[in-house]
């Protein structure tokens, strides 16, 4: 029997994925990359905001339309929707034939057995959610969707923040950190894969074992890590202003194996708007870290996301927030209008703004990264990079990858010409010779390792 996946959303999503391929491929099924030769399809949603539920449910309607003209047997849905949803998907989504919450991934092959036995006059399967789920599970051999050279590894499930816009509290459940054990036995597995970058990811990666030693262990994580393997790149993602100490600072410092680069998500810098979102330390917490940051570490690169057209925000506060933006010149930037999540309080809040203005907004804010992203690259002119090398693209002639300011996925290439073709993983030396908006160009130099070309 063959199952076919469609993983949405997150990297920490993504993991979950790769956890039930290979549970999946463990238990003898088939997988395959194409939906319409599976007999059940999984599909491992994303609930988080608007658009990420909208694209889930095209998603299992598109899968749907495989079950009248041909034998497919049916569809799990697993991940975010179904656990916000659970009471409700049987009832909105009738095609839909089982559902997995997202404690209970480990289920997968179990859920595929029904599946592919039930008739149509049985129940439709429910697996248990987030609350029957503790640290201990979080884990699991993987099959990386990833090239073989990168992956992010988890580092904890859940969030305690309760920010007023974030629904993520109630589809994941409480913060849970994985103890430090089983993610050094993890890396050391992807180490043997072949990965040479790690992302760590969490909702909050900063607070990480704050719940099961007592205070905030990232540090230790990070020592650890770069004592037990040798994976050359380690960086960091969902950093919380508040939690960006000394002694994390000083390590993303002095470990020559930690990239200096960190993913700290800010979302507005009006107090008034901070407060009301229920983000913990306000402006001082974000300047302060911002000023820790650039002070110890001056090559750091910075990424941040910020939410326009929150309820109540104003014009004053969006100018404030414009102004912050171009005094701080943050290296990368997201922007995403505010979703109004149900059950979550600010879905109720006063002020709502219109979609239109929201929308204003985000454009006005990207076009000032825009700018302040074209003036950084400029300044990258002539500078020689390590880069590690993504691929070739044969319509372009070119090499592509990426140096330590840009994180896989989300943030821009290098592009490079060399003498000689370069395997996928490895490290060049390249200098920097034009620039694109996002992206740099140059040439490389010699591989750093033998056997590093094709």
């Amino acid at each position: 029997m063959r199952i076919g996946f469609i993983s949405l959303g997150c990297p920490k999503n993504r993991i979950d994925t790769e956890i039930m391929l290979h549970e999946v491929l463990s238990a003898g099924y088939e997988v395959t990359p194409d939906e319409t030769e599976a007999d059940i399809v999984v599909i491992n949603t994303c609930a988080f905001v608007e658009d990420a539920k909208r694209e889930s449910i095209d998603n299992i309607l598109d899968v749907a339309m495989l079950k009248e003209n041909r034998r497919l047997k049916g569809i799990i849905v697993t991940g975010c929707l179904s656990e916000r949803y659970r009471d409700r998907i049987f009832d909105e989504l009738p095609e839909v034939d089982a559902l997995l919450g997202v404690g209970s991934i480990h289920n997968i092959v179990r859920a595929i057995d029904a599946v592919s036995a039930q008739s149509k006059r049985e129940p439709k399967l429910k697996y248990s959610s987030f609350e029957s789920c503790d640290s201990t599970g979080l884990g699991g051999d993987r099959i990386l969707t990833t090239p073989d050279h990168w992956a992010y590894l988890k580092v904890a499930e859940g969030c305690d923040n309760r920010c007023a816009y974030c629904a993520i509290p109630y589809i994941r459940g409480p913060f849970r950190s994985r103890p430090m054990e089983d993610i050094i036995k993890e890396a050391k597995e992807l180490e043997a894969l072949g990965v040479r970058e790690l992302s760590l990811v969490a909702q909050d990666t900063t607070r990480y074992g704050l719940d099961l030693y007592g205070k905030p262990a990232l540090p230790t994580l990070l020592r650890a890590l770069s004592e037990k393997t040798s994976i050359p790149w380690i960086r960091l993602l969902y950093c919380y202003p508040d939690l960006v100490t000394d002694e994390l600072v000083d390590e993303l410092r002095d470990n020559p194996r930690v990239l200096k680069y960190i993913d700290l998500p800010i979302q507005h810098i009006s107090d008034r708007v901070l407060s009301s979102m229920n983000r913990r330390g306000g402006s001082a917490a974000v300047r302060n870290s911002i000023a820790k940051l650039r002070e110890k570490i001056p090559s750091i690169v910075l990424r941040t996301t910020f939410i326009t057209g929150f309820p109540g925000e104003t014009e004053e506060d969006f100018a404030g927030l414009c102004e912050f933006v171009k005094e701080t010149k943050f290296d990368r930037a997201g922007v995403f209008p505010f979703s109004r999540e149900e059950d979550t309080p600010a879905y109720n809040f006063p002020g709502q703004i219109d979609d239109k203005t929201k929308q204003d907004r985000v454009n006005t804010l990207m076009e000032l990264q825009q700018k302040i992203s074209r003036e950084r690259n400029r300044s990258m002119i002539g500078k020689t990079l390590t880069v590690l090398c993504e691929g070739y693209d044969e319509v372009g002639g070119i090499h592509y990858g990426r140096s330590e300011a840009d994180a896989p996925e989300i943030d821009g290439f290098v592009f490079f010409h060399a003498d000689k073709r370069i395997k996928p993983g490895s490290f060049v030396r390249v200098t920097v010779t034009e620039v694109l908006d996002y992206d740099l160009v140059g040439r490389a130099g010699a591989p750093q390792s033998k056997g590093d070309t094709v």
